[in-house]
């Protein structure tokens, strides 16, 4: 488990910040999808 977290540590951080900015400044589709695009490729 620790391996885990210390290999997808950045992912799993971004994935969050783009959630958290969804409930504070309402749901983006456009940026959602921007900012997972850049995570994965």
């Amino acid at each position: 488990m620790k391996f885990f977290l210390i290999k997808y540590k950045k992912p799993i951080v971004i994935t969050m910040a783009i959630i958290l900015l969804n409930m504070i400044f309402g749901f983006d589709p456009r940026f959602t999808i921007m900012n997972l695009l850049w995570l994965f490729f």
